[in-house]
């Protein structure tokens, strides 16, 4: 699977103003927008230096500092974010309060604090919000509060952590993208307490990825077309960039999902305000390894150096088409 270097060599044409005008013009177009070539031609140069900004965070988290990555993994996104902002909201910034983070992190204990314990909250306005309801179509997510484990359980590169340290298998690998296939097998059916006929119907309404899927002996199967997914917003599946693969919740005991955009944005902001200003916390974290949060922290942050610039490029993708 290619690495964060490689992965903005995706993002080279979008360095060029003539194709980024052109792109921009159609995502208008399609949308729209009233005088879509001069706004097209306005934004041009926004999104590019958004992008170019963004691949400078990213580029130096690569030979940063463990402690430091966090603060440049998140403006690194923020940026990213706001590039792709641009494709449906040609105004941006429409006024001061979309430019607040939109998330809010409690005060901290200095005894006793674990990471995965911590919970951030969602704000009225800010970049979450906005991402949320412009990218993903997503509102009413006001005082809504997300805890850090919960979070990172959404995750499938995460999953052998949560398997080894805590004994939790949470999510199931469920289909490989490069072969094209999807399959649930009768195990995880069961677990559902639906029939085959039930949980087809339960997928159709929970999923914005079209499936056909037949009854065979061990279950439903059926193809996939990794080309029409756009990966950044896959839900109810979750996306394992290494393995190509996707995971399906084990069980319907699953706490609310969200985008795993989202999931990566507020595990990023409270990681860079740990990072910013419980300083003495997060030294000893890193140097004295006594906690269980180090290692989910040290691989997500290895994690969302490749999949956020991943998964944007996917969004910006699906607006070519």
């Amino acid at each position: 699977m290619k690495s964060n270097l490689h992965i903005w060599d995706e993002y080279m044409l979008f360095f060029s103003s003539t194709y980024t005008q052109k792109f921009l013009h159609n995502c208008y177009e399609r949308e729209e927008v009233e005088k879509a070539e001069q706004i097209s031609y306005e934004n041009c140069y926004p999104f590019i230096y958004y992008l170019e900004h963004s691949k400078n965070y990213y580029d130096l988290s690569q030979t940063s500092p463990l402690a430091i990555k966090p603060v440049l993994l998140f403006y690194g996104m923020s940026q990213l974010l706001k590039a792709c902002l641009l494709t449906v909201t040609p105004d941006y910034p429409e006024n001061t309060s979309v430019l607040a983070h939109g998330v809010s992190a409690r005060k901290r204990k200095k005894q006793g604090y674990d990471f995965l314990d911590d919970e951030v909250k969602i704000q009225k306005n800010g970049l979450f919000t906005h991402v949320s309801s412009k990218m993903f179509h997503m509102k009413q997510f006001e005082g809504n509060k997300y805890c850090m484990r919960s979070l990172m359980k959404t995750i499938p590169e995460l999953t052998s952590f949560f398997q080894s340290i805590y004994k939790q298998e949470n999510i199931v690998e469920v289909g490989n993208l490069k072969e094209g296939i999807i399959q649930f097998p009768n195990e995880l059916i069961a677990n559902y307490h639906m029939d085959n006929e039930r949980f087809l119907d339960y997928l159709t309404n929970q999923s914005i990825i079209q499936l056909e899927l037949v009854t065979t002996e061990n279950g439903l199967r059926g193809k996939v077309n990794r080309e029409q997914i756009d990966l950044s917003n896959a839900l109810p599946f979750m996306y394992d960039l290494y393995k190509d693969s996707f995971y399906f919740p084990k069980n319907r005991n699953w706490e609310q999902q969200l985008p795993e955009v989202l999931t990566h944005y507020l595990l990023l902001y409270n990681l860079s305000m740990i990072s910013r200003y419980e300083t003495e916390w997060w030294y000893e974290l890193l140097h004295t390894y006594t906690s269980k949060d180090y290692p989910f922290i040290t691989q997500f942050l290895s994690i969302t150096s490749d999949k956020i610039p991943y998964f944007l490029l996917s969004f910006l993708e699906t607006k070519k088409h």
